[in-house]
């Protein structure tokens, strides 16, 4: 062979050999320190596409998995309270029956009842304004809704307002008693005849008209439509209905000959909560909607009952009212074990997915490391032969001794 000094042709084969040794020991050891395979998208660009998918995928899935929790969360709040209110309901019940034996229950007895029975629906309607998750309003009737409210003016109001022959008409698709959406429905509704000193007086009219006309239909509960009118001053009273809509459509009111109501023309439909996420993704079959009807004395039926007089009557009342209860608990029990038996699905589908992105992502270090000693190895037997072959060519000198 011949010798020559200007070009150490096995030097740099054996350099360039040992660069890609030193080369591939430096990735292996990113990915022993590490403990991913992909650690920059030259690594493996089309499996760092679909790891990241994967990602997005189980970290929506991990916080949907809260999200469902939080469901169940509601959901017992709502059914703590109306275990309260069914023991309520049972008093009164008690109560009634007690008031109903004349033979022994006079007339002062029954006064008594009736005192207690007050301070229950009282206490009936605290339970359904002020129960609550964060400031989600669970059972005032909106919760998992669309509400809308129509709103008007009486002018002139300060003397009051009188009514005669006074209805009007509320067409609207509105959630039932049970929580279900109904169909379109027209509730003729009519004010009771007289004169009206202050606004109170005209909403509880303007109130009990309507709950005539809504529990008249069936699977309508008086409370389905609230009316409220409030003075505003300078003889103005502002009068407004409000209720749960279907599917966040806005009710009508035609036909009215009702002081303020013929007024109610602007109308308005918001969602007040209920809808829980419980998927990675922004459809609607990755959404659970929760609806939870009004319960109070008004809504249940009991708010009106006179135990002194009629006592008899309203245990069948309150009969209806225990039912509707015991019917809405049901449906917030059914609510929660759809909500965990979605968490389970949801853990199994994070389980899985967490399992293929670290198929995809993660170092198999028994692998790694056999190609990490290997390396070594190369390493070190190319750092002996780089040195060989430098001092190869000094065999030159002799032949110029």
């Amino acid at each position: 062979m011949g010798l020559r000094i200007n070009q150490n042709i096995a030097a740099q084969n054996s350099y360039r050999n040992l660069s890609v040794t030193d080369n591939q020991m430096s990735k292996s050891l990113e990915k022993l320190s590490s403990g991913f395979r992909i650690n920059r998208a030259a690594d493996d660009a089309a499996g760092l596409s679909i790891s990241e998918g994967l990602r997005s995928q189980i970290g929506g899935l991990k916080v949907a998995v809260r999200n469902a929790q939080d469901g169940v969360n509601v959901v017992q709040t709502a059914d703590g309270a109306l275990n309260e209110s069914t023991a309520i309901l049972q008093r009164m019940r008690d109560l009634a029956v007690q008031a109903s034996n004349s033979g022994s229950q006079d007339s002062d007895a029954r006064t008594a009842a009736q005192t207690e029975f007050n301070q229950l629906n009282t206490e009936l309607n605290r339970i359904g304004s002020t129960t609550s998750f964060g400031a989600s309003k669970l059972l005032d009737g909106t919760y998992g809704g669309d509400v809308s409210k129509v709103a008007g003016s009486v002018s002139g109001a300060s003397t009051g307002v009188t009514a005669s022959s006074a209805s009007f008409t509320v067409t609207g698709a509105f959630t039932k008693s049970d929580g279900t959406a109904g169909a379109s429905t027209a509730f003729n509704v009519s004010v009771a005849d007289g004169s009206y000193s202050t606004a109170a007086d005209y909403q509880a009219a303007l109130q009990q008209g309507v709950d005539n006309a809504f529990t008249g239909v069936t699977g309508y509960a008086a409370g389905t439509v609230q009316a409220k009118v409030s003075d505003t001053g300078n003889g103005v009273w502002k009068v407004e209905l409000s209720g749960s809509q279907a599917n966040g459509a806005s009710f009508a009111v035609s036909s009215s000959d009702a002081p303020g109501v013929q007024d109610l023309t602007s109308s308005t439909a918001s969602a007040t909560g209920g809808l829980f996420q419980v998927g990675a993704n922004g459809t609607s079959d990755n959404q659970i909607q929760v609806k939870i009807g009004k319960v109070d004395a008004t809504s249940l039926g009991t708010s009106g009952l006179d135990l002194v007089n009629s006592a008899s009557s309203a245990i069948s009342t309150i009969d209806s009212a225990i039912k509707s209860v015991s019917n809405t608990r049901s449906q917030l029990g059914a609510y929660q074990n759809r909500f965990e038996h979605t968490i389970n699905n949801l853990n199994v589908a994070v389980e899985n997915l967490s399992a293929s992105e670290s198929q995809i992502r993660d170092t198999d270090m028994a692998a790694e490391m056999t190609s990490f000693t290997r390396a070594q190895i190369l390493q070190q037997a190319g750092t002996s032969m780089l040195a060989q072959a430098n001092s190869s060519q000094q065999s030159v000198l002799k032949l110029l001794g």
